[in-house]
């Protein structure tokens, strides 16, 4: 006979004045945890008592009840019920909403029951029951009031649930982390979202940070300069878009509209020119978001000079200087550190600075036919180079071209019919009272002895002869017009305006830092630059030299002409100077090499850097992403391309692997000596020209390789 199934009895349920409630020492709860009791007290008040406390009758020592119940489950509860009555929000004698046990179920067994069978919410449920309030009607400050939290978490929270559906689905199924969900809230475009999930799903790497690093390739950071230039206000009151992560630091963001970006800075470019060229007076200023290193070659530079103090700045300098070299004495013998005094000499430092960074005054006439470049400093200030005149807009020399020929007497009488070109001599008419110019041949001749004589004398006089080269050197270097020198020794500058980037690194600002002390420093009329050499001291002098004779280096390797014995020389000079590039400050990036050649030398230069373990971990990876993650990996390892390698004496590449001896058997040739003085990378020729071009964009789309296991 089958044996009926017992029925199930719930406890009841009913209300219990709150004076008759007391906690059971039973309770297992012990430690603080969740929402505080001040919080849920006020989430009480608000909203009523959510869930009832779970009770069981006292009994007397004769197993009858006692009229007060002991609460094993919902401690907190009461002890926030607790304040409110205390508050006198709520009566002693209120109803309390109770489940009254009385099984034969140990009272701590209830406590640890309710507590272990409690199933924690699903952090997509919150943030989706956060995007219904907000749908409903509330804002995100009155549901963090409501719910207890920052306002931050709410936005957070409602950020997360705006993912993908199809994300969050995947998420929910625990195919993807809390982490992962994070990084692709930093935009609300769906497609992209799951464009990039469906890449990494093929992928080794499914990191946040590369999830962000993929969602983001296409924008621009708020760090960026012309970001900064333009500010994030007027981008956004443009109709431009930023995305913002809420987890993380974002410096500001990423602006999602390049074009516009670059529209607004030109806009703001143009509109500043104009500015500057009408209140300053220039006949012309061009602007442009960066110019080509080199821009200005050819064009004659002109000075300004700094205005002078007032007798007020001059006194306030003098009285800050005394202060700022006092309290910088005083604190150099000093035995502890001092936040305050550090803070007073920063401030002096700054008025110092403020009292020297005075305008400087160019002349009007010259500012009539000059004018000036603006483009983006690196920290998106403004950029303004004054001080240019055009070869076109010099003025005319007026002056008899044959004036420098003779002695100043009577240039208008007829020069003979014979001269230089017939070699004959034309002697002055003893019968004509009038002075004739001398011969053309007589003068060549005797300037020609003169020459000679003055070549003698200068040999036997090495300070003078320096001067000499000295003032043609600074002629050409600083003058460009109105620079001829009795020396046939000039100075040339190549021009690398085809190499992005150049201007702005830190060997390029030092010269042009140092061009621009040196200018200031020069007479602004050449006829009287001789005599300010000559007073000028030893050390002074051979510092301007060592900058207009380091102009003229060029160690550019062209494709039409490997320049073999130059590029040897200028490995000969990196040697003497100890030169290194590593030193110098050079790293390999996406953008100055990784990103510009193939995958294989990509692979190949982290291998030579970080060994064989390293090529393993970005071996699968798409070029562009290769490059960058190489570029992260190769930081500080010390490793160069070839081009930038030093060849030692002995035939080795420093930074590099030992060199090829280029051996070319007895062969005498100039061929053969010019081979064995190449670099190791120019010998070698069994690589092409192919090689080293990048991947076409079919290659870079449609390559996926599958990820080492």
């Amino acid at each position: 006979m089958a044996q009926a199934t017992s029925k199930i009895t719930l406890s009841a349920a009913r209300d219990i004045p709150f004076n008759k409630l007391v906690l059971s020492q039973l309770n297992v709860r012990k430690i603080k945890a969740g929402v505080s009791i001040e919080d849920l007290a006020e989430d009480i008040a608000h909203r009523g008592l959510l869930t009832s406390l779970n009770v069981r009758p006292e009994l007397d020592g004769d197993g009858n009840e006692t009229g007060i119940y002991r609460i094993p489950a919902g401690g907190r509860r009461y002890r926030a019920l607790e304040r409110l009555v205390a508050q006198k929000r709520l009566a002693k004698t209120a109803g309390v909403p109770c489940i009254v046990s009385k099984g034969e179920t140990l009272e701590v067994e209830d406590s640890l029951a309710e507590n272990v069978q409690r199933v924690p919410l699903h952090p997509l449920d919150q943030f989706r029951a956060f995007q219904t309030l907000r749908e409903q009607g509330l804002g995100e400050e009155e549901i963090a009031a409501r719910f207890f939290v920052s306002v931050a978490t709410v936005r957070q929270r409602l950020r997360l649930a705006s993912v993908s559906p199809r994300l969050l689905d995947l998420y929910a199924e625990d195919e993807m982390t809390l982490e992962q969900i994070m990084a692709f809230s930093i935009t609300n475009d769906h497609v992209r979202q799951e464009q990039v999930w469906d890449t990494i799903s093929r992928s080794h790497s499914r990191e946040p940070y590369y999830i962000r690093r993929l969602l983001t390739e296409t924008a621009i950071r708020a760090s960026d300069r012309r970001a900064v230039y333009v500010g994030i206000e007027a981008y956004e009151a443009a109709g431009g878009v930023t995305m913002r992560d809420l987890f993380d630091q974002d410096h500001g963001g990423w602006l999602q509209d390049p074009a516009l970006l670059e529209q607004l800075v030109m806009e703001k470019l143009k509109a500043d020119a104009e500015e500057i060229q009408t209140t300053e007076g220039w006949k012309w200023v061009e602007a442009a978001f960066d110019f080509p290193y080199g821009h200005t070659s050819g064009l004659r530079r002109f000075y300004g000079e700094q205005a002078e103090m007032t007798e007020d700045e001059l006194a306030r300098y003098d009285a800050t200087r005394a202060e700022y070299d006092k309290l910088d004495a005083e604190y150099a013998e000093a035995s502890e550190y001092s936040e305050a005094t550090e803070q007073k000499l920063e401030e002096l430092g700054a008025e110092l600075d403020r009292l020297n960074d005075r305008p400087y005054m160019f002349d009007p006439e010259e500012m009539a036919r000059g004018g000036a470049f603006i483009s983006l400093g690196v920290g998106g200030e403004l950029k303004i180079e004054r001080g240019f005149v055009r070869p076109e807009d010099e003025p005319k020399d007026e002056t008899d071209p044959s004036a420098d020929a003779g002695d100043g007497a009577d240039h208008g009488s007829d020069l003979p019919a014979t001269g230089i070109a017939s070699g004959e001599d034309t002697q002055p008419d003893d019968e004509d009272e009038t002075i004739k110019p001398l011969p053309d041949r007589l003068v060549l001749d005797l300037t020609a002895a003169r020459t000679v004589a003055l070549r003698n004398a200068l040999a036997n006089d090495p300070v003078i002869a320096f001067v000499a080269v000295l003032h043609a050197f600074v002629l050409k270097t600083f003058y460009v017009y109105g620079s001829d020198s009795c020396l046939e020794v000039t100075v040339q500058s190549a021009r690398f305006s085809q190499t992005p980037g150049l201007g702005d690194t830190v060997w390029a600002k030092e010269i042009d830092q140092r061009h621009e002390a040196w200018g200031q420093d020069l007479p602004k009329d050449p006829n009287v630059l001789w005599d300010f050499l000559i007073k000028l001291d030893g050390v002074s002098r051979q510092a301007l030299f060592a900058h207009c004779a380091s102009l003229s280096v060029n160690a550019v390797i062209e494709p039409w002409n490997k320049r073999t014995r130059a590029i040897a020389h200028a490995d000969q000079l990196a040697r003497s100077i100890g030169f290194d590039m590593v030193e110098a400050g050079w790293t390999p990036t996406a953008d100055n090499y990784l990103g510009r050649v193939t995958k294989t030398r990509i692979l190949q230069a982290v291998r030579e850097a970080k060994g064989d373990q390293a090529v393993e971990l970005i071996g699968h990876l798409k070029k562009t992403d290769m490059a960058r993650e190489a570029e992260r990996l190769m930081t500080g390892c010390g490793w160069l391309p070839e081009p930038l390698r030093t060849t030692s004496d002995e035939g080795v590449n420093e930074r590099g692997a030992v060199a090829d001896d280029g051996s070319v058997g007895s062969d005498e040739s100039e061929t053969a000596s010019e081979l064995s003085d190449m670099p190791a990378f120019l010998r070698d020729e069994s690589e092409t020209s192919d090689d080293d071009a990048g991947d076409t964009e079919g290659e870079i789309d449609g390559e996926h390789l599958a990820a080492a296991e």
